[in-house]
């Protein structure tokens, strides 16, 4: 315990200094949002990579193929990847050009001055709370994490992670954000690799029978290409089609989507693309460990002493305390802790500059007579920020405090619906050089409605469907596959009579 707490100090004084840094390059509100442009690729494709990868890639995910094997794994590892891919590749450059032209500082920023609509950036300010889910999902896997290592409870673990990075975040902004994650993504890489190794050598090691033939013995379907009695991966629209559109629609998040705006160059965005990509696969191998857990791990040890019940998001955890030695576990956990705040800080900029610049700042506007200079709007939006900082901290301390049963599910449920309704505009806003105002709020809303009905209503309005409803990433897909796709082909349709597709 000693040890954990010396390195954990040395980790917190360390990330402090960072975002000490950031502190002193953060000038104004736009910097505090997006910085100043001045990033290099490297640095920005690190970050990109760390916050991507969080503690759903680091602590979740593998209790997800622990459960449904192979199936889920294709799912989260080759799935997810070539849908992320996909659609940066397709948005980022044309993202940062247009948004360079129009001097945005968020996604919704971004949207509202694409469509010239203040209404519409207003909305998609208020969509945008649901990342408070994936908020909640992020500091409740730290959480996990750090009861387990420092030996504190939950609630002094919750005060710990939210007072420290919604602190250097802060001060910092954009800029602590990007340092820190510079930091916490070498060390990712790091424990990523050494993790990766100790799965390498256990199959090694494994004489007779073999590593794959113990998996099939202990349950064939771990194996199966598609696991039909699979809990959340069980069909091949679960496995093979939502990992990819999901993928596709996650890069719709503002802390990743935005990364594009730390540039000044497409050179530079293709430059940080090539460098995430391969930090980001290396990351999601990390799944893996749940067919390590099976082999390695009792299935005892995965029972929460205090319900008596099966915890999957144990499986990391357990896995590490298994087969390593205490002090790496104590270092590897310290960079599973860096994993998952790399991702929350990220977040909490996004949150804290959308809620001020798009929330705040809109509804100011309406309702005020008195004219407000751009400097008055900036000052105002930078401390409006800091405020929704700590109320954010406040609100997923009282969540996170008696936690949903299933963390990685509530997450997804609130992230899918908001980049779900973003997905529409930012497409079409990229694509093509217009289209009516009123297909894109309709994709947008008719979008995110079919997601929560289908989750939350899905077997009883369909139950003979065969639909996993309870997978988000199942009803999420389908409503990219009911309207989104649908309303492409009409705006492509609408753009093609006139002749105004965009050829840059």
């Amino acid at each position: 315990m000693y040890l954990a707490w010396s390195l954990f100090i040395v980790y917190l004084l360390g990330t402090s200094y960072l975002g000490y840094l950031g502190y002193k390059k953060t000038e104004g509100f736009s910097s505090f949002a997006i910085g100043k442009g001045d990033l290099s690729p490297f640095v920005v494709g690190v970050t990109l990579a760390a916050s991507t990868a969080s503690a759903a890639t680091f602590i979740i995910n593998p209790g997800f193929v622990y459960v449904d094997g192979l199936s889920a794994w294709i799912n989260m590892v080759f799935g997810t990847f070539s849908g992320i891919m996909f659609m940066l590749i397709i948005l980022s450059f044309k993202f940062r050009r247009i948004g360079e032209k129009m001097k945005a500082l968020t996604v919704p920023d971004w949207i509202g001055k694409r469509y010239n609509s203040k209404g519409f950036s207003l909305y998609f300010a208020v969509i945008n709370l649901l990342s408070f889910a994936f908020v909640v999902l992020l500091v409740g896997g730290i959480s996990i994490v750090m009861q387990k290592l420092l030996g504190v409870n939950n609630s002094t673990a919750l005060i710990i992670t939210l007072v420290f990075v919604t602190g250097y975040v802060f001060f910092g902004g954009t800029y602590a954000h990007v340092y820190t994650n510079m930091l916490q993504g070498v060390l990712m890489i790091i424990v990523t690799l050494v993790i990766l190794w100790s799965g390498f050598e256990l199959m090694m090691k494994s004489a007779d029978p073999g590593f794959i033939q113990q998996i099939y013995n202990e349950n064939p379907n771990l194996l199966a290409w598609i696991n039909k009695e699979g809990e959340l991966f069980n069909d091949f629209f679960s496995i093979y089609i939502t990992g990819f559109f999901i993928g596709a629609a996650v890069v719709s998040q503002p802390h990743i989507l935005t990364k594009a705006l730390y540039v000044k160059t497409d050179k530079a965005v293709k430059k940080y693309l090539w460098i995430f990509s391969v930090i980001l696969f290396l990351f999601l191998l990390l799944a893996t460990v749940g067919f390590f857990a099976h082999v390695s791990v009792p299935a005892e040890k995965l029972i929460d002493d205090s319900t008596g019940k099966f915890r999957q998001d144990l499986v990391m955890i357990v896995y590490l305390v298994t087969n390593f030695p205490d002090w790496v576990f104590t270092l590897i956990s310290i960079v599973l802790l860096a994993a998952a705040m790399s991702t929350l800080d990220g977040l909490l900029v996004g949150i804290s500059t959308i809620t001020a610049n798009d929330l705040v700042l809109n509804v100011i506007d309406r309702f005020t007579k008195k004219e407000m200079t751009e400097e008055q709007k900036m000052k105002i939006a930078f401390n409006a920020s800091h405020i929704v900082l700590v109320i954010i901290a406040i609100l997923v301390f009282w969540v996170n405090i008696n936690p949903p049963k299933l963390l990685g599910i509530y997450g997804q449920v609130g992230v899918y619906g908001m980049v779900l309704a973003a997905l529409p505009p930012l497409l079409i806003g990229i694509l093509f050089k217009s289209s009516p105002i009123k297909l894109v709020w309709i994709a947008s809303v008719i979008t995110i409605s079919i997601h929560f009905v289908l989750y939350f209503y899905g077997n009883e309005l369909f139950p003979d469907s065969g639909f996993t409803f309870a997978n988000p990433a199942v009803t999420a897909t389908l409503a990219i596959l009911i309207t989104v796709l649908p309303t492409l082909i009409i705006a492509w349709i609408s753009n093609k009579k006139s002749k105004s597709i965009i050829n840059e």
